[in-house]
Parts: structure tokens; sequence; C-alpha cells
């Protein structure tokens, strides 16, 4: 008896083993459960095919790729201790001409001590800032290599609202990525440092690191440049994207790779907007216009015989200004109300041209001429 106790121990362990193994170890399935060595699909017949508007996708996408580039930017800042830190940023941007140029924003390489491009076939290469415009956010930037795909250049005079537009560049440094959406609106946009005239209002997902890269039409041309989104206070599409028209960029691209900057022109003359209420109390023959407070010193003003004011007042009962002087009411029969429309005037024209200025002096009014300087920060 003693030499059976041992064996049925053995066999007892063995059975508890065996039903703690295959009855609680795994999921228990219902009858109509079933596991077939081979699962059976219904798979297509063949090849996919793709409709009219996936078909254009595609096309644009395949055009377009290839000129758009990453751009990567190392800036240099300082810690607390007054060590230097580097700092990266990303934006996108797309090759215009067989030298290697190619276009941005300005924010995207403000700053940078430090410039890498890659490729859409992944090269990198060492860029060099050639020219700036921080007024219109833009920049051209160079590398080496010659032979990398030119973007086909389109036209943004005659874009309307409900047209399908493309964006395509390195949202969160994801390159590559295209989005796809409609020109929301056209409108006169304010940026950091000065108005976008008729930049494209767009709901096709913008994103950081998009910023630099083309807005593409249906036929995959460039009619704009991705420059900012609104966020709603996070760093996020939220619907509304901004680009800058192709044909502001077109209108300085020499001077940027000539010069590496823009020759814009200027009157010479320091301006503040009125309305009907200040000029019935100045007396001017005008509703509307920019009251000149101030005419530089030999500027092109200066030489026409525009005159700034002369006498000291406080507007809005604390900011001082100089009252006294001319009223510019209009540009080469272009209507000015304020310093967006003077703006999107001169916009139009260049530092050596002559144009026509309406003003009213008093009551008086007056067509003078005057040959536009370059700009040196003023209107």
């Amino acid at each position: 008896m003693k030499l059976l106790r041992p064996i049925f121990l053995a066999i007892l362990l063995v059975a508890t083993f065996y039903f703690l193994t295959t009855h609680l170890g795994g999921p228990t399935y219902p009858s109509w459960v079933t596991h077939p060595s081979h699962v059976d699909l219904t798979e297509a017949a063949g090849p996919s095919s793709y409709d009219s508007e996936e078909q254009n996708n595609i096309a644009v996408y395949k055009k377009a790729l290839p000129s758009v580039v990453n751009i990567t930017s190392t800036a240099v800042a300082y810690d607390f201790f007054y060590g230097a830190v580097p700092q990266q940023g990303m934006g996108s941007g797309f090759v215009i001409d067989s030298e290697g140029h190619i276009l941005t924003n300005f924010h995207v390489v403000d700053g940078a001590r430090q410039l890498e491009v890659t490729t859409s076939d992944k090269r990198k290469y060492k860029a060099q800032i050639i020219g700036t415009d921080p007024i219109h956010d833009l920049a051209v930037i160079q590398i080496p290599e010659k032979s990398v795909a030119k973007a086909e250049i389109g036209d943004s005079k005659d874009l309307v609202v409900g047209q399908k537009v493309y964006a395509i560049g390195n949202p969160f440094g994801l390159s590559g990525t295209m989005t796809r959406g409609i020109i929301s609106s056209i409108r006169s946009l304010k940026g950091q440092r000065g108005f976008i005239d008729e930049a494209i209002q767009t709901d096709a997902a913008i994103n950081p690191g998009n910023s630099g890269g083309p807005l593409l039409n249906a036929r995959g041309q460039v009619i704009g440049i991705n420059t900012m989104i609104l966020t709603g206070g996070v760093e996020q599409s939220a619907g509304i994207g901004f680009a800058i028209p192709i044909n502001t960029a077109k209108a300085v691209l020499d001077d940027l790779v000539h010069l590496g900057r823009v020759r814009r022109p200027e009157m010479g003359v320091r301006t503040i907007p009125i309305g009907r209420e200040l000029a019935d109390q100045l007396g001017l023959g005008a509703d509307s216009g920019l009251l000149i407070i101030q005419v530089v010193p030999g500027s092109a003003a200066d030489h026409a015989g525009i005159h700034g004011g002369t006498e000291r007042a406080i507007l809005g009962g604390n900011i001082p200004i100089m009252i006294g002087g001319d009223l510019l009411v209009a540009v080469d029969g272009q209507a000015v109300e304020d310093q967006q429309d003077l703006s999107h005037v001169m916009q139009n024209r260049h530092s050596g041209d002559t144009v026509t200025v309406t003003i009213y002096r008093g009551k008086k009014r007056m067509d003078l001429k005057l040959v536009l300087g370059e700009s040196q920060g003023v209107a």
C-alpha cells in the first residue's frame, strides 16, 4: 500500500495539471466558433481603378512632389547660463529654376545659422540664403544641386472662391504630405511686418511645417506660397489657412535673387487715416483719405511739393499729431483711404516710376506729379 501511494499522488498531480492547462488556461468558445487553417477572403477581381477626381489628385501629386523640399533651419539661442543652445525649425519650399533657387517663407529661415534642404528623393544639401522680403514673408535660398525638378509656376490673378487647391509640404516633419481643399476667400491679410494683398484663404489643411510650401491648382501649377494658419490657440490647423499669391512673389523675385532685397517704391511721407468727423473739424475738402503729418526731407514727396503737418494737435485725447498738411486721396486715379489702400497701389509700382497723386490742400483739390523713390521704411 505504501508503494502505491507515490504512484497515486503522481497520477493525481498529472491529472490536475492537465485539467488546469486545458480547461482553465485559455478562453472557452461557444460551439459555433471555428478555427479554420485558411481564411477565405472575397478578393477584388482585378487591380483597383480610380475615378476621375482621384486620378487628378494623383496626377497633381506626382507632378508637384519632385520640386517640393523640406527645409531644416538651425538657429542659436542661449540658456540661463548663457550657453549656446542649437534650436531647429522645419518648413517647406519649392525649386523655381535650374540654378537651385528655392522659394520659401521668410519666417522659415529668419535667424538661421545653418540651413539644410532635403529633396523628395531624400538627398540632403546645405543651403544659402540669397534674398529676403520680410514684409511679404518671402525668401529665396539656394542649393548647389542644379538637377532638382522645377515647379511649374502659375498665375494668381484670376483666382475664384470655390476653386480646388492642393497643399504639399512637410507638416510636423512628415515629408511629402498633400492635402486638398478649396479657395475659401481672397482677402488682404495683415502679416507681422506688412499687408499682403489678395492673400489666398483656403480650408486645405495647413499645419506647422507646411510654411513655404506650394499651394497648387488642379493642374499642379503653383498659385501661392503657404504662409500661416489660424489656430484658435493651438499649433494645428483650424480649417483656415493663408497663402501668399504667387504673383506677389514673381514681382520681387529678380530683386531677391540679384540684390538680396526688394526695391520698394516710396513717396517719403508719414500719414494717418481720417474719417468724416475729423475731416470736418480740420476743414478739409474730402471726407476721408490719408492726412500727411510729415514729409521726409529730400524725398519724392518733398521734391513734388507735398506739404506735411505744421501744427501740433492731440488726437483721441492722448495721441499727438501734426495737422495742417495735405490730404492724400488718390494715386493714379485709385482711391486711397488708409495705409492698406496705399500699400496696394504701391505694390504695383517701382522706384523711379512717375505717378499722379491727388491731394487736398485745405479745400483745394490738386494733382501733382511725383517720381517714386526707393523705400527706406516709410510710405
